[in-house]
């Protein structure tokens, strides 16, 4: 009697074959949400991603940098109540650390008294039940560690304020003599425009000066301290050269370029009296810097009457601007001793520089705000639907500067859309909603997510995968992108 087969295989080869059937991205918005991007999100497990490197290795390398800085801090102290306090703020990092390490399920912020508290519970409770380190979208799965790393310090009595990585910041302007004198020494006197010019030269000598600032804020964001944690002083130097040649050479780096729409727009505000630029700024130090030298030339040439930056309320993703930073870019500017080996020229240039930037702020002409939302999970496609006093705020902008790898993730929603897809439609309700002011995205790219490079963008980054396989980390390449938005429409909540 013959047994019956353990397994049954059948042939199915009369039946029609298989065809290719491809998912429908976008997702229509009302099936968007936090946990499902437009297109599908970058995830900690998907071993391909740079996301994969950044949860598993780059986290964990960053935190135990804190941890050792902040023991290093410890043992500086003599108050038994202060150190029993930092010791207790220690011990919380170490427990963030096995959650990361052992990619734990993400659970609410404790109530510390920061007004993004509900923002971040809500999300985690609607979104993100049961979800880990791993499997949560890249983008919030890493925003959470640092609201977690936050948590360590805000719950205690005397270090709620303490920055883990507030030397390091420090040190990407101090160690960044020749950059920062490279500018100081051009920029010190207000600048101007050759006497005996036609009005079409002055305008023509204008339009190339904005278009160099406006790259050396673009490449100043190569100095982003989460990326170049190893980096060597010379390694450094070489990302910040601020040359002109430098950077007619690099602009051949910027694949996604709407400079001219930018210095279109720009020129536009003046003819209509100036008027407000917003900087929604990333790296504290020298991008910061390199940020103060773009405003100012803003402000003098007449393109803007009023610059308003946005930092962070406190430490962000280890090297973003809090108020604390801001300050001591300014005073170490006017008062530091910051450079040893400067000559008297170079650090008089400085503390001019230095003075005037001062006096912009005492005149109401530079404003630094920092709203709760920009530390939460949300991205900003939901900045109109969960802060929309923000939104309104952002509205009566004449154009919003994003700066930043972080910003551009936020605003594309940090997931794999193809690169030929147009800016603004990556970016959803920031330029689709009524009222959504002009935006532009300033960005080295140094991660996945790659959007506006044109009808052969998808071309583009193909080939780029086959012959620079780490093109969208390296920071090499840059993306300046602008979107026309709905300005001067009536903002309308739902």
């Amino acid at each position: 009697m013959s047994t019956a087969p353990s397994r049954v295989t059948l042939h199915l080869g009369h039946l029609p074959k298989k065809t290719d059937i491809k998912a429908p991205w976008p997702r229509t918005p009302t099936r968007v949400d936090p946990n499902n991007p437009p297109w599908p999100a970058y995830r900690g497990y998907h071993e391909y991603s740079f996301a994969h490197a950044t949860m598993q290795s780059r986290l964990p390398t960053i935190l135990g940098k804190g941890i050792d800085d902040t023991i290093r801090t410890l043992n500086d102290q003599a108050e038994e109540e202060q150190v029993v306090d930092l010791s207790q703020c220690i011990e919380r990092m170490g427990e963030l650390m096995t959650d990361l390490s052992g990619n734990a399920k993400l659970r609410p912020i404790i109530d510390d008294g920061e007004a993004d508290v509900a923002l971040w519970n809500k999300e985690i409770a609607k979104y993100f039940q049961g979800k880990d380190f791993m499997n949560a979208p890249w983008l919030f799965a890493e925003a959470y560690k640092y609201r977690r790393l936050h948590e360590c310090f805000s719950i205690s009595k005397f270090w709620k304020d303490y920055d883990v990585f507030y030397r390091q910041k420090c040190d990407t302007f101090s160690r960044s003599a020749d950059a920062v004198f490279e500018l100081s020494m051009r920029f010190a006197e207000p600048f101007k425009i050759a006497e005996g010019l036609s009005p079409e030269e002055k305008l023509e000598a204008e339009r190339l000066m904005f278009l160099e600032l406006t790259q050396v804020c673009l490449w100043g964001n190569s100095t982003d301290l989460s990326l170049l944690i190893n980096m060597t002083e010379e390694q450094i130097k070489a990302l910040q050269s601020t040359g002109g040649d430098h950077l007619a050479a690099t602009e051949k780096n910027i694949l996604g370029n709407d400079l001219g729409r930018l210095w279109d727009t720009v020129k536009e505000l003046r003819e209509k009296t100036g008027g407000r630029i917003d900087f929604v700024l990333d790296n504290a130090g020298f991008e910061l810097y390199c940020d103060m030298v773009y405003a100012d030339f803003l402000l003098q040439s007449g393109l803007a009457k009023q610059v308003r930056f946005h930092g962070k309320r406190y430490p962000w993703f280890v090297s973003d601007v809090t108020k604390k930073d801001w300050n001591w870019l300014l005073n170490s500017m006017v008062y530091g001793q910051l450079f040893p080996k400067a000559s008297e020229e170079e650090m008089e240039s400085l503390r001019r520089l230095g003075t005037r930037w001062k006096q912009y702020e005492k005149e109401g002409k530079w404003v630094y705000e920092q709203h709760p939302f920009w530390c939460t999970g949300y991205t900003y496609w939901d900045l109109h639907s969960e802060a929309p006093d923000l939104f309104l705020h952002l509205s009566r902008s004449d154009l919003v500067l994003f700066k930043g790898d972080l910003n551009h993730r936020k605003l594309t929603y940090d997931c794999a859309a193809p690169a030929s897809t147009p800016f603004d439609v990556a970016i959803g309700p920031m330029a689709s909603a009524s009222g959504a002011p002009r935006v532009a995205s300033l960005r080295t790219i140094k991660s996945d997510v790659v959007v506006g490079l044109g009808p052969e963008g998808d071309e583009v980054a193909e080939k780029l995968d086959q012959t620079e396989p780490g093109w969208k980390i390296s920071g090499k390449y840059a993306v300046v992108l602008l979107s026309d938005g709905r300005p001067g429409e009536k903002v309308r909540f739902a």
